[in-house]
Order: structure tokens, then sequence, then C-alpha cells
């Protein structure tokens, strides 16, 4: 047969068997089931309700103890539980005692295909009930009074659902999408940290031979809300890590000067100053600059500063001026 992917493999379910004596009540059992749900149990080929056993890690108990027979008692395991899982029911066991002529059971919902249906302890056939709702079971020929009729449902959705433990099997569809943080990243991996762009289209003007923070008062964009382009036009990003800033300024002066640049302040104080030119300058000059700075996702904070000795300096806002940071790496 051929087969789209791997091939279906297939496991058996666990089984123990132990034989009886008509005295020994307790079986120690290969494997610890959830519950008593978890397990089928038969003595002589005759399902036994849970009520009659209990399970105390690998230890089956019996009350009253099973008869005697070579291989009389039968354990199926439904599922084992992995440590530490909290677990689930893996059966659902329904007893109902008939009335004269009976046919119709309602036990809880069930997975069509996935319920045994017993009468007196022996197991129907197919032909012998229809359960084909999910809410009811309804017997081929109607039961006798005082008849037993037990129900026996298999809870399925939980390995129908699975994700196996194979490389590749988790793929982004199993992902809610924005549902990975930048905390729950590998050290190192910027994913979609803070960025901003902001520039300037007019004017500022600014004191001659001091340094002065550039008001960069229009926002470009601004994906974590982390720039402040009204009041004290600094970036300050809520992601710890090491960012790169750039700074691109054109300024204008009257006359000539001999040295003017631009820069960076980190939380208030110098940082980095560069381009600084030195020399003769006549009304102007264009600059540009870059760095990588360390914030701690907090209080750390830059501003853009420029400087110049000429006179009635001021920014050129009709010019390509560009203040912009973004996270190259976290912390």
């Amino acid at each position: 047969m051929s087969y789209i992917g791997n091939q279906p493999t297939t496991v058996a379910f666990l089984t123990d068997q132990f034989s009886g004596n008509g005295s020994t009540t307790a079986f120690t059992l290969s494997a610890a089931p959830a519950n008593t749900n978890s397990i089928l149990v038969a003595i002589s080929g005759v399902l036994q309700d849970p009520s009659t056993y209990s399970i105390s890690g690998t230890t089956l108990t019996f009350s009253p103890a099973p008869p005697t027979g070579t291989g009389n008692i039968s354990v199926r395991f439904l599922g084992i539980p992995a440590s530490g899982v909290t677990t689930t029911a893996y059966r659902t066991v329904t007893e109902f005692t008939a009335t004269a002529g009976q046919t119709t059971f309602t036990p809880p919902s069930y997975t069509v295909g996935y319920i045994d249906v017993y009468r007196n302890g022996a197991k129907l056939g197919a032909a012998d009930f229809t359960a084909t709702n999910g809410t009811t079971v309804v017997l081929a020929s109607g039961a006798s009074s005082g008849d037993l009729i037990q129900t026996v449902s298999f809870y399925v959705s939980s390995v129908l659902n699975a994700i196996p433990a194979t490389n590749g099997a988790v793929t982004s569809a199993y992902l809610l999408d924005g549902s990975v943080t930048q905390a729950k990243l590998g050290t190192g991996v910027a994913g979609n940290g803070p960025a901003f762009s902001a520039s300037r289209t007019t004017n500022q003007s600014f004191s001659g031979s001091t340094w002065t923070k550039i008001q960069f008062n229009t926002e470009n964009w601004d994906t974590a809300n982390c720039y402040d382009p009204s009041t004290n036009y600094r970036f300050t990003p809520n992601v710890a890590g090491y960012y790169l800033i750039t700074l691109a300024c054109d300024m204008v002066f009257t006359g000539t000067a001999s040295v003017a640049g631009i820069g960076i302040n980190k939380n208030g104080s110098y940082y980095s100053y560069s381009p600084v030119f030195y020399g003769t300058m006549n009304s102007g000059l264009g600059f540009n600059g870059s760095w990588v700075v360390n914030f701690n996702g907090s209080t750390d904070y830059v501003e853009a500063m420029i400087y110049s000795n000429g006179a009635s300096p001021s920014v050129n806002g009709t010019s390509g001026n560009l203040f912009t940071g973004t996270l190259m790496r976290s912390a």
C-alpha cells in the first residue's frame, strides 16, 4: 500500500496478565496507570466494573479476591501518563439497570465509533446496538427487567490533536500571531524590537558656541512609541539591548565658522560627538554620524546634539535631516 508521507506505525496496547488463586487481592502492574478508568480489567473474559478494584501506583487491588485460574486476569492499559503531566480520563463507564423491554439508554456524550456496550457483563456485537448520534445507545432487542447495561466510551481527542515529537513537527501555523514576545526570544535575537525615525521640516535656531539639542519634531515611524517628538525629543527604548543610532543634519550660519559638528548625549550627558569639523566654513555644512549604544530598556535615553561657533546658527529644516534608532540585538 502506498502512503503520502511516512508509513503509519501501530503499537499494541500494553497488557498485563495474572493468575488468580481465590485469596490474593493485590497484583503488581508493569506500569502505573492514571486511575481506574485508564485500564480495562477482565476476569475469565468478563469485563470488571472499576468499583471492584483500586489503583495505587503500580498496585492493582481487587475486592473480593479473583477466583482461581491460569492467566484468568487480564489488564489492558488504555494509556500511560507521562511523569508530571496532568492526566485525563481515557474512558467513561456508565451503568443502567434496565426495565422490561427497554431499548434506549442515554450515556454521557460520546464520539461515534468509540463506545462499547455490555449486557450483564457480555460485550455486544456491532449488530446488537446502534450508537450513531453521540448521545443515545439503542439495543436491537429489548432488555429484560433488571439487566445490567454498561456503556464504555473512550476519550480520543487528546490523541487526534497531539503534535508528534518529531523534528519539524511544530511550525508557525501553531503559533498565534504576536504571541512570541521579545522576552521569549534567545539572547542576541533582535526580533521586532523598537525602531524609530524622526525629522525636522522647519529651521531651528540655536545659540552659537554651545552644544544644543536638535528638536526633531516629526515622527516618520515609531514602532513601540519610544520616541518623544513634542517635549523632550529623545529616544527611550523599552527593550534592553544594543541599538544603532544614526544622525544626519544640515546646518547654516552667517559668515564663517571654525568649529561645527553633531553628536548624541546619553541620559543628558556626553556620549559621542562625531564628526566635528575644524577649519574655515562659509555659510553652512552637512554632517552625518552613527553609533552603537547599549540601553537598559527602561530609563536610558539618547538625544541628538549640534554645535557651531558661526553667527546665528540654525538647523536647516528645508534640507535632509534625520534621527533614527533600531534594535540590533537584545541584551
